[in-house]
């Protein structure tokens, strides 16, 4: 299965498309975490896009496109992909579904993931992670076991990444309804949406994921 995960940010895409993606053995493509590496790695692309990352904005559509296009050739995405933060943008949509059917393999679905804005700026707000192993923690609902530093590097303190602050969650949500929001009508129409709460714990929401998938 090719599947897409739409959603504001902080709403747990990236949470339950990895666990999707094991249970399934499918690849799991997240933009964000290519992003990040080209970040760590201080390639150009990395530091033009964390200039944009840290004011709440989005990379270049022919940036991301590419990197997309690319990864979905990758051996381990031969038996089905869950994208996690692409397409953000209709053109990127266009890109992505041009792509799939030059391949024969057109998207399969994509799940929507919904929550109260005010929910995920307190959510992004309090979330924290390891510079070393980029282990992602929340100070509300899946904080370290001492608060400070991280679970499996005990000697590594948590860092809160530039566009978790309040400010910069509010402006991400604004790019989101303007850019990436649209979105969820076009594949509406299309007949290949789902919609799944996020809020709630998380075995509720990924029972719900997998009720939506399996139906």
């Amino acid at each position: 299965m090719q599947l897409v995960l739409l959603g504001p940010p902080g709403v747990g895409k990236g949470t339950q498309g990895r666990r999707l993606a094991g249970d399934r053995g499918w690849a799991l493509i997240s933009t964000g975490d290519m992003l990040r590496d080209a970040i760590a790695k201080q390639t150009q692309l990395g530091m033009e896009a964390k200039q944009l990352m840290d004011q709440g904005l989005l990379v270049p559509d022919g940036v991301m496109i590419g990197l997309v296009r690319e990864r979905t050739l990758e051996p381990d995405a031969r038996e089905g992909f869950v994208l996690d933060g692409f397409p953000r943008t209709v053109p990127q949509a266009d890109a992505l579904d041009a792509t799939l059917r030059e391949r024969g393999r057109p998207l399969d679905m994509v799940v929507a993931f919904t929550a109260p804005d005010e929910q995920l700026v307190l959510r992004l707000s309090a979330r924290w992670e390891c510079p070393v192993c980029r282990r992602a923690y929340n100070a509300l609902s899946a904080p370290a076991a001492d608060g400070r530093h991280c679970d499996d590097h005990p000697e590594t303190r948590l860092v809160q990444r530039p566009d978790d602050t309040a400010e910069t969650v509010r402006r991400r949500l604004e790019v989101y309804r303007a850019q990436t929001a649209p979105l969820v009508e076009r594949y509406r129409g299309q007949g290949r949406l789902v919609e799944v709460d996020g809020t709630g714990p998380l075995e509720r929401v990924h029972g719900a994921l997998v009720a939506a998938l399996d139906c």
